[in-house]
Protein backbone atom coordinates (compact mmCIF):
# COMPACT_ATOMS: atom_id res chain seq x y z
CA UNK A 1 0.00 0.00 0.00
CA UNK A 2 1.48 3.44 -1.18
CA UNK A 3 1.22 6.37 1.57
CA UNK A 4 0.79 9.60 0.21
CA UNK A 5 2.99 12.22 1.42
CA UNK A 6 0.04 15.34 2.00
CA UNK A 7 1.65 17.35 -1.25
CA UNK A 8 4.97 16.10 -3.67
CA UNK A 9 6.04 18.84 -5.43
CA UNK A 10 9.42 20.51 -6.13
CA UNK A 11 9.32 23.76 -8.05
CA UNK A 12 10.27 23.00 -11.89
CA UNK A 13 6.99 21.88 -14.01
CA UNK A 14 6.74 18.10 -15.30
CA UNK A 15 6.61 17.63 -19.35
CA UNK A 16 4.29 15.01 -20.01
CA UNK A 17 4.84 14.47 -24.09
CA UNK A 18 2.10 11.61 -24.75
CA UNK A 19 -0.42 11.53 -28.32
CA UNK A 20 -3.00 9.46 -26.24
CA UNK A 21 -5.83 10.86 -24.46
CA UNK A 22 -6.54 8.97 -22.66
CA UNK A 23 -3.15 7.93 -20.93
CA UNK A 24 -2.65 11.72 -20.60
CA UNK A 25 -5.98 12.18 -18.58
CA UNK A 26 -4.87 9.00 -16.96
CA UNK A 27 -1.55 10.76 -15.84
CA UNK A 28 -3.25 13.90 -14.76
CA UNK A 29 -5.86 11.99 -12.72
CA UNK A 30 -2.71 9.34 -11.22
CA UNK A 31 -1.08 12.72 -9.78
CA UNK A 32 -3.91 14.69 -8.54
CA UNK A 33 -4.89 11.64 -6.59
CA UNK A 34 -1.05 11.29 -5.00
CA UNK A 35 -1.16 14.82 -4.40
CA UNK A 36 1.76 16.22 -7.09
CA UNK A 37 0.73 19.45 -7.56
CA UNK A 38 3.40 20.77 -10.49
CA UNK A 39 2.23 22.05 -13.17
CA UNK A 40 1.62 19.10 -15.90
CA UNK A 41 2.23 20.30 -19.29
CA UNK A 42 1.06 18.10 -22.11
CA UNK A 43 2.38 18.17 -25.90
CA UNK A 44 0.90 16.03 -27.67
CA UNK A 45 3.68 14.98 -30.40
CA UNK A 46 7.43 15.15 -31.22
CA UNK A 47 7.29 18.56 -33.01
CA UNK A 48 5.47 19.75 -29.91
CA UNK A 49 7.82 18.36 -27.64
CA UNK A 50 11.13 19.77 -29.68
CA UNK A 51 8.81 23.10 -29.76
CA UNK A 52 8.26 23.40 -26.18
CA UNK A 53 12.15 22.83 -25.21
CA UNK A 54 13.55 24.75 -27.51
CA UNK A 55 10.99 27.79 -27.41
CA UNK A 56 10.05 27.64 -30.94
CA UNK A 57 6.83 27.61 -32.74
CA UNK A 58 3.94 28.19 -30.79
CA UNK A 59 5.99 28.22 -27.59
CA UNK A 60 8.57 31.23 -29.53
CA UNK A 61 7.64 33.41 -26.44
CA UNK A 62 8.11 30.92 -23.76
CA UNK A 63 10.59 31.39 -20.68
CA UNK A 64 13.78 29.18 -22.36
CA UNK A 65 15.16 29.19 -19.10
CA UNK A 66 11.94 27.63 -17.40
CA UNK A 67 13.16 23.96 -17.46
CA UNK A 68 10.82 21.08 -16.94
CA UNK A 69 11.70 19.27 -13.71
CA UNK A 70 11.33 15.97 -15.73
CA UNK A 71 10.20 14.60 -18.85
CA UNK A 72 7.82 12.00 -19.20
CA UNK A 73 8.29 10.57 -23.21
CA UNK A 74 5.96 8.28 -24.91
CA UNK A 75 8.21 6.72 -27.91
CA UNK A 76 5.43 6.34 -30.61
CA UNK A 77 4.55 9.75 -31.20
CA UNK A 78 3.12 11.32 -34.98
CA UNK A 79 5.34 13.91 -36.39
CA UNK A 80 8.94 13.17 -34.89
CA UNK A 81 8.99 9.96 -32.79
CA UNK A 82 9.90 9.86 -28.93
CA UNK A 83 13.77 8.68 -29.57
CA UNK A 84 14.31 11.08 -31.93
CA UNK A 85 12.91 13.65 -29.13
CA UNK A 86 15.44 12.00 -26.58
CA UNK A 87 18.24 12.28 -28.86
CA UNK A 88 17.44 16.06 -29.29
CA UNK A 89 17.31 16.73 -26.17
CA UNK A 90 20.25 15.09 -25.19
CA UNK A 91 22.92 16.34 -27.35
CA UNK A 92 21.74 20.05 -26.37
CA UNK A 93 24.07 21.11 -23.36
CA UNK A 94 21.48 23.18 -21.77
CA UNK A 95 18.53 20.04 -21.48
CA UNK A 96 21.22 16.99 -20.85
CA UNK A 97 21.07 17.05 -17.12
CA UNK A 98 16.91 16.96 -17.03
CA UNK A 99 15.54 13.53 -16.71
CA UNK A 100 13.85 11.72 -19.03
CA UNK A 101 11.72 9.05 -18.05
CA UNK A 102 10.43 7.10 -21.36
CA UNK A 103 6.92 5.70 -20.80
CA UNK A 104 5.73 3.69 -23.43
CA UNK A 105 3.75 0.84 -24.61
CA UNK A 106 6.62 -0.79 -26.40
CA UNK A 107 7.90 -4.25 -25.72
CA UNK A 108 10.59 -3.95 -28.36
CA UNK A 109 14.50 -4.43 -27.08
CA UNK A 110 15.53 -1.81 -29.29
CA UNK A 111 13.59 0.68 -27.88
CA UNK A 112 14.78 -0.39 -24.74
CA UNK A 113 18.70 -0.72 -25.77
CA UNK A 114 18.34 2.43 -28.12
CA UNK A 115 16.27 4.78 -25.16
CA UNK A 116 19.30 4.36 -22.82
CA UNK A 117 22.18 4.80 -25.25
CA UNK A 118 20.38 7.92 -26.18
CA UNK A 119 20.60 8.75 -22.06
CA UNK A 120 16.83 7.84 -21.12
CA UNK A 121 17.49 7.66 -17.25
CA UNK A 122 14.45 5.63 -16.93
CA UNK A 123 12.51 3.26 -19.23
CA UNK A 124 8.59 2.56 -17.84
CA UNK A 125 6.67 0.29 -19.59
CA UNK A 126 2.90 1.11 -19.08
CA UNK A 127 0.87 -0.95 -17.98
CA UNK A 128 -2.63 -1.80 -19.36
CA UNK A 129 -4.96 -1.99 -15.75
CA UNK A 130 -5.92 1.10 -14.97
CA UNK A 131 -5.00 0.34 -10.99
CA UNK A 132 -1.44 -0.92 -12.17
CA UNK A 133 -0.90 2.25 -14.40
CA UNK A 134 -2.18 4.39 -11.72
CA UNK A 135 0.67 3.32 -9.04
CA UNK A 136 3.07 3.47 -11.89
CA UNK A 137 2.43 7.01 -12.91
CA UNK A 138 2.35 7.93 -8.76
CA UNK A 139 5.87 6.04 -8.08
CA UNK A 140 7.20 8.22 -10.69
CA UNK A 141 6.08 11.41 -9.08
CA UNK A 142 7.20 10.68 -5.98
CA UNK A 143 10.49 9.37 -7.06
CA UNK A 144 10.79 12.19 -9.71
CA UNK A 145 9.93 14.77 -7.34
CA UNK A 146 10.65 14.19 -4.03
CA UNK A 147 13.25 11.69 -3.44
CA UNK A 148 15.03 12.50 -6.61
CA UNK A 149 17.81 15.02 -6.17
CA UNK A 150 17.99 17.14 -9.56
CA UNK A 151 20.71 18.81 -10.64
CA UNK A 152 21.22 22.30 -11.32
CA UNK A 153 20.07 22.57 -15.30
CA UNK A 154 20.91 24.97 -18.69
CA UNK A 155 24.12 26.19 -16.90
Amino acid sequence: MLVFPETIMNTRDILLVEDNPSDALLTQRAFKKSNVVNTLIIVRDGQEAIDYLFCTGPYATRDITAFPGVILLDLKLPKIDGLSVLEKIKADKRFQMIPVVVLTTSNEDNDLKRAYQLGANSYIRKPVDFTAFNTAVTQLGIYWLMLNELPPVGR
